[in-house]
């Protein structure tokens, strides 16, 4: 074959690769249901539409210009508490008020990121990959935590210190009488640290391994009340366990470390990628945000929001919502599952990504329109159009500490268009003015949103409920036993 024949094909291969792409980028599922009906305690549930191909939809980060802003809900403000970070994922504010900062990415040696053994499978990856890095989601992991202090309480940070950069795609942090706790991607790790020291020095303490990587690299971590119990979330290494079910081992969980004697078990299961933890200040629950999965159509799944009770199991890979069964999952499922799977509380939209979660607190100031509920951060998916999520929400809970009506605005938007995006929304969590810190680890910001007029919200009061009576006996359908409790169990503040 001539030179100039081999050329041609070649170049007439690369024009039909790229056609290809475009045709990719360009094609897709369109969400038919609006955003507000798949949202809530009562979302639609549509019927899926499995995909071979994603319908992929990915804005490009461009920043902010000069001194721009995201809008935030009236009767707020906004500022920039700093800037100029390097990937801020996931913050956490001491007792002293220092804020610290995981700045993170995915880890680049990813045991647990193999190439799948089908074509179909190899292109999609080979994509995605692109798509991650048009969406400014591909940059290197500075593996380091960096300490932010606000000294003089004007809401922005005057100091920065560099804690530690040698850690592996660091995620939730957690400190508790002298030890600052940080869940690296492949283990829970515990230092020695003083509360406004400005470097974290010596050898770390091993407490827990970790599954590694994988599509969901990121971990979180939470302690119980005194101090003696951690919760870990550990993502999914895949979308539907379409790797094999060996490499998901421990993961699309939460685990629980018992501090004082080091034995862990699986608290909860069936989480495809369970991200920001709180306890629920009303009813003492612990509640998380869950990113469900793709290739069912932009109008599912939608990802949520919910309590985790200890052996919760919330269906992933096999089931969704309640009991819907994945027909495209290969692996067997387990008896009896759809028996035990629980339904989520909360629907937070189809491909939002839903990551970050802060509960109100005492001190919060952010008006009476947002005393009483819970923050979230939807940092905004990729297998849905038109794109959702790329801002931060608030959700409303009633006097018995369940959720309630719509998210709610907070601050928005993130998107400037269909295209491209000036940020993307991480995590939130509280500053000692009472002001809500959120991360944009496109931008490099980290925003502070605050009612300035109002005063530090309450400490929220326990709910406590009496033990129901003894059931001796069941007479019709045993549910009804729970339908209408006597008056002296109700729930009391």
């Amino acid at each position: 074959m001539r030179t100039r024949t081999k050329i041609g094909l070649a170049v007439l291969i690369v024009i039909l690769l790229l056609g290809a792409l475009a045709w990719w980028l360009t094609r897709g599922d369109r969400a038919e249901l609006p955003l507000d009906q798949v949202t809530g305690t009562d979302p639609v549930i549509a019927q899926p539409d499995a995909q071979t191909f994603p319908t992929v939809g990915v804005a490009k980060p461009i920043g902010w210009d000069g001194n721009a802003a995201p809008t935030p809900a009236p009767g707020l403000v906004v500022n920039r508490f700093a800037e100029g970070l390097d990937h801020p994922r996931i913050l956490y504010t001491l007792p002293n008020g220092d804020v610290l900062v995981a700045q993170a990415n995915r880890p680049e040696n990813d045991p647990a990121a193999e190439e799948s053994p089908g074509l179909i499978e190899r292109v999609t990856g080979w994509v995605q990959g692109l798509l991650f890095r048009r969406a400014g989601a591909a940059v290197p992991s500075p593996n380091s935590l960096v300490l932010l202090r606000d000294a003089d309480a004007n809401g922005m940070a005057e100091e920065r210190h560099l804690l530690r950069d040698d850690l592996n795609s660091p995620g939730g942090m957690v400190w508790r009488d002298g030890h600052l706790y940080v869940a690296n991607t492949d283990a829970v790790l515990r230092y020695d640290y003083q509360l406004g020291q400005d470097v974290v020095t010596g050898e770390p303490v091993k407490l827990m391994s970790l599954p590694g990587g994988g599509n969901h690299w990121m971990r979180n971590i939470v302690l119980n009340d005194d101090g003696t119990r951690l919760y870990v979330t550990v993502g999914s290494a895949s979308n539907i366990g379409e790797k094999g079910m060996e490499i998901e081992e421990g993961r699309a969980a939460i685990h629980e470390l018992n501090l004082q004697n080091g034995q862990t078990r699986i608290y909860a299961a069936g989480l495809r990628n369970a991200n920001g933890l709180d306890w629920n200040p009303w009813s003492g629950e612990l509640w998380t945000t869950v990113n469900e999965r793709d290739m069912l159509g932009s109008d599912l799944v939608p990802d949520y929001l919910t309590n985790v009770p200890v052996g919760a199991n919330y269906g992933w890979p096999w089931v969704y919502w309640d009991e819907v069964i994945d027909e495209r999952v290969k692996a067997p499922m387990p008896q009896y599952l759809t028996e035990y799977t629980r339904t989520p509380e909360y629907a937070l939209g189809p491909h939002v990504a839903a990551l970050g979660l802060a509960f109100t607190q005492e001190g919060a100031r952010m008006g009476p329109r947002f005393s009483h509920g819970a923050f979230i951060a939807r940092h905004g998916s990729w297998n849905r159009k038109p794109l959702v999520g790329y801002d931060v929400v608030y959700v409303a809970f009633d006097d018995r500490g369940n959720p309630v009506g719509k998210p709610q605005p907070v601050l928005q938007p993130f998107l400037a268009d269909q295209d491209t995006t000036r940020g993307r929304p991480t995590w939130v969590t509280w500053d000692r003015t009472g002001g809500l810190l959120v991360s944009d680890d496109t931008a490099n910001i980290i925003w502070r949103v605050i009612a300035p007029n109002a005063p530090p919200a309450p400490a929220a009061q326990r709910l406590r409920n009496a033990s129901l009576p003894p059931v001796r006996e069941l007479t019709g359908d045993p549910r009804r036993a729970f339908e209408n409790p006597p008056a002296d169990i109700q729930p009391t503040m």
